[in-house]
């Protein structure tokens, strides 16, 4: 437990070291002045201010994070992807091997599109990031490889931290990114109130309102995450030869927000899309001022397309996730039945319609989630980063990966106590 403490603690280590190595080649001035808002503040905000700094992670793991949402999408759809899925083993390195490749793809379109973004915004032809070149395009392409290479090695290290640390190792860095984009944030409000003054009272109000509406948001996610219904299964005894079988009562857990935070990942990415590639290929475009005034984030068509968006992903994931028939027919093999339910296609009903009933409250959730806090805190908070950090998504994010970090450890430790008491 040690050993797997350690090597975890120094791979997240090595994650936020490169997040602060600058790429050689350009001013991190020029990365930093243009990272407070819009869609590279949040990419900012969960590389845990890579970005702003121009840093070799300055893209993240957000490609593989795409790579594998596009995957499992195409899974519904292609039967190979499904027939690797029913492999064991081999077919799980091999759609690993897949999502390698697509990230590849996504990475070097991000990192264009990133690239372009900047020198547009700076001007393609000024020393503002590339430096001082005749040809500024050479440079930016050897930034673009080494920003590839950068996300290649972040997914390498997260791979690193599932197979020889405590946690999914994905998770954990994007879980770091996040409370480190936070941290900063405080950081700089403190230095707000140290400074005093008529912005350093309004500093102490903003940061104690921030912390009473986290703390709030954290209890309700909490809350939500851990809510299951249990559906009790009774099993029939059965003798085979001198030995009796059976006859003991267990339940089916069948948790209220099962999608947890992919359903919200799924909307705002097909949402924000078309606005992401005008803000990169044609920033002063009529067609982006049109999408960032009527379905930009703040908006009321934004915020209604949003909910029914997350409502159609959380039954679309709810379909890939949980399978009435297939556990209707491992309930019937094994000789159990749901008291008052016979077995069957009447089982398979009754849990469908369970998880229909669930998934459409947890996609409620959902909505409320991903709307109402995101509102209030850019209404009381003036610190973009700050917002950006504290997202719906990332505060998803915060809590699903600490409590599931929290029940890996304790499974270790059992583990390790029955070695202990075997022995």
């Amino acid at each position: 437990m040690r050993r797997k403490l350690l090597i975890t603690l120094a791979l997240l280590f090595i994650y936020r070291l490169g997040c602060w190595i600058p790429i050689p080649g350009i001013n991190p001035t020029a990365f930093s002045s243009n990272t407070t808002d819009g869609l590279l503040g949040l990419l900012n905000g969960i590389t845990g201010s890579a970005l702003e700094n121009g840093a070799l992670f300055a893209i993240g793991i957000t490609p593989y994070i795409n790579a594998s949402i596009i995957l499992q999408l195409l899974t519904v759809a292609i039967p190979r992807l499904q027939e690797y899925q029913k492999q064991g083993d081999d077919g799980k390195r091999k759609i690993t091997q897949i999502t390698r490749y697509i990230t590849i793809a996504l990475a070097l379109a991000q990192a264009i599109g990133v690239t372009v973004s900047y020198a547009r915004t700076s001007g393609a032809l000024s020393t503002e990031v590339f430096g001082p070149m005749n040809q500024p395009w050479l440079i930016g392409m050897f930034v673009c490889v080494l920003m590839v290479m950068g996300s290649m090695l972040t997914m390498w290290l997260g791979e690193r931290i599932t197979d020889y640390g405590i946690g999914n190792g994905i998770s954990l860095l994007i879980f770091v990114g996040i409370i480190a984009s936070a941290g900063i944030a405080i950081v700089s409000k403190f230095e707000t109130v140290v400074g005093g003054g008529t912005e350093g009272q309004m500093a102490i109000w903003e940061l104690v309102g921030f912390a009473i509406m986290v703390i709030a948001v954290f209890l309700l996610i909490v809350f939500v995450d851990l809510a299951e219904r249990r559906v009790p299964v009774q099993y029939a005894k059965q003798i085979k030869g001198r030995k009796q079988y059976g006859g003991q009562s267990t339940f089916i857990p069948i948790k209220l927000n099962a999608s947890g935070v992919m359903p919200i990942i799924f909307a705002t990415a097909l949402i924000t899309f078309p606005q992401m590639i005008a803000q990169l290929v044609a920033p002063n475009s009529g067609f982006y001022a049109w999408w960032q005034t009527w379905l930009g984030a703040g908006s009321w068509i934004y915020a209604i397309l949003v909910a029914l968006l997350i409502l159609f992903f959380s039954y679309f994931y709810a379909q890939i996730e949980f399978n009435p028939e297939d556990i209707s027919r491992n309930i019937q093999q094994y000789g159990g039945f749901i008291n008052g339910i016979r077995p069957g296609k009447p089982t398979t009903e009754y849990l469908a319609r369970i998880s229909k009933r669930l998934t459409l409250f947890g996609a409620i959730f959902l909505a409320f989630i991903a709307l109402v806090p995101s509102v209030v805190f850019a209404a009381v908070l003036k610190e973009p980063t700050l917002v950006n950090a504290f997202s719906a998504t990332g505060m998803l994010i915060v809590v699903s990966v600490a409590l599931e970090f929290n029940k890996q450890l304790q499974s270790q430790l059992m583990m390790k106590q029955y070695k202990g008491f075997l022995k």
